[in-house]
C-alpha cells in the first residue's frame, strides 16, 4: 500500500549534541543502531511503549533483514533520500528512490528485508500496539502493514522536530512524537494525491500484451516492464487511465473473451475456463459471476435468447485487491 504526498525533497539533519560521546547509550532518547534495527528491537527498547533509534549507513550497497516484535509496529522515517528495495519474502513492497521524509510501516511479527543501493539515514520507531486507538478495527490495523507514505509532510515535520533536539531530546518529548505519529497513522484514510494517467502509447502496448497473452499468468512486474515503468508507478498510472487495477483488467479481458466463446461455440464450461486462463471451472464461475452478475451457464442461456453479440468491457467498475494475477497455476 503506497501513497505519495508531494513535498520539496529536503534532507532532514539530525545533529548530535556537543557531548554526544559522553552521553550514555541507554540514556539517549534516540539510540544509535550498530546494525539495522538491532537497537530498536533490543530487550531494552521493549520496556518502553515507544522507542526511537537511528540508523546510518554510508555504504553504497547493503542488505539487511529483521522481524518486528509481536506487540509492536515498526516505523521507519527517511532522513535523507536513498534508493532501497523493501521486500517480504518474494513480494516487493517498495523498489526505487525513497525521498527524505518518507515513512514506511511493518506490522507486528512481520519479517522485512531491505537492500540499500545508496547511503542512508533513518529514524526507526517501535510503537506498542496499545498506543493506537482503542477499538481500532481489524481492517484499519491490517491497512498499516507495508504502508509507505512518500514525502509525507507531517512525518517530515515530526522528524525535523526530533532533528532540532538531537541527542538532547528527552524521553518524554520522543514519546509525544511517537504518539502523534501513531494518531497520524490511525486516520481512517490517508490523503491520496492525483496520479497522472498512463500515457496512451504505453497503455496501447500493455493492452496489446494482455490481449496476446491473457490465457496464461501475467505478473504485475511483467506488465510494468512492457510499459517501461516500475511496478509502483505503473499500477497507479494504469488505474488512473483505465479505472481498473491491472489484475482487474486482466480478469475482465478474460471474461469478455469467455463470453465470446459462450455465445459462438458449444464448448463446455470447463474447456472455456481453461481456454481463457483459469485453472478450474469453479474459479472461472466465481469470477464470471462477480463481474457479470450471473453464472456462465445462465449468461449463455440468456445470450442465446436475446442476442449473439458480446457485451463490451465496462469502462469503470468497482475494484478488489490483489497483487498477482490469477493464472493457470493458481
Amino acid at each position: 500500500m503506497l501513497i505519495e504526498l508531494q513535498r520539496d525533497d529536503t534532507r532532514i539533519n539530525l545533529h548530535a549534541a556537543p557531548g554526544d560521546r559522553e552521553t550514555p547509550h541507554a540514556a539517549r532518547a534516540i539510540a544509535r543502531e550498530s546494525h539495522w534495527r538491532e537497537t530498536a528491537c533490543s530487550p531494552l527498547a521493549a520496556l518502553d511503549h515507544i522507542s526511537i533509534s537511528r540508523w546510518d549507513d554510508l555504504r553504497e550497497t547493503s542488505r539487511h533483514q529483521a522481524t518486528t516484535p509481536p506487540d509492536r509496529y515498526f516505523v521507519g522515517i527517511a532522513l535523507k533520500t536513498t534508493r532501497v528495495t523493501l521486500a517480504r519474502e518474494s513480494r516487493i513492497i517498495f523498489d526505487g528512490t525513497m525521498p527524505s521524509g518518507t515513512l514506511y510501516v511493518s506490522a507486528p511479527s512481520k519479517q522485512m528485508s531491505a537492500r540499500f543501493q545508496a547511503p542512508c539515514a533513518f529514524l526507526h520507531l517501535l510503537i506498542s500496539s496499545d498506543q493506537f486507538p482503542t477499538g481500532w478495527s481489524h481492517d484499519a490495523a491490517e491497512g498499516l502493514d507495508d504502508l509507505v507514505l512518500l514525502r509525507d509532510p507531517l512525518t517530515a515535520g515530526l522528524a525535523k522536530a526530533l532533528a532540532e533536539q538531537g541527542d538532547a531530546a528527552g524521553h518524554q518529548f520522543a514519546h509525544c512524537i511517537g504518539q502523534i505519529l501513531a494518531m497520524h497513522l490511525a486516520r481512517p484514510e490517508a490523503p491520496r494525491p492525483k496520479v497522472n494517467a498512463l500515457p496512451k502509447w504505453r497503455l496501447r502496448r500493455v493492452e496489446q500484451h494482455i490481449a496476446t497473452h491473457f490465457e496464461r499468468g501475467i505478473s504485475l512486474s511483467e506488465l510494468a516492464g512492457v510499459a517501461g515503468l516500475s511496478r509502483m508507478h505503473f499500477a497507479a498510472q494504469f488505474r488512473a487511465a483505465t479505472g481498473y487495477r491491472p489484475r482487474e483488467y486482466l480478469l475482465n479481458h478474460r471474461i469478455a473473451h469467455a463470453k465470446s466463446l459462450l455465445t459462438t461455440t458449444p464448448r463446455p464450461l470447463a474447456e472455456i475456463a481453461l481456454a481463457v486462463g483459469f485453472s478450474t471451472q469453479a474459479h472461472f464461475s466465481t469470477v464470471f459471476k462477480r463481474i457479470s452478475g450471473q453464472t456462465p451457464a445462465r449468461w449463455r442461456a440468456g445470450a442465446r435468447n436475446e442476442r449473439s453479440d458480446v457485451e463490451a468491457l465496462p469502462r469503470r467498475r468497482p475494484s478488489w485487491d490483489g497483487d498477482h494475477f490469477a493464472d493457470k497455476a493458481a
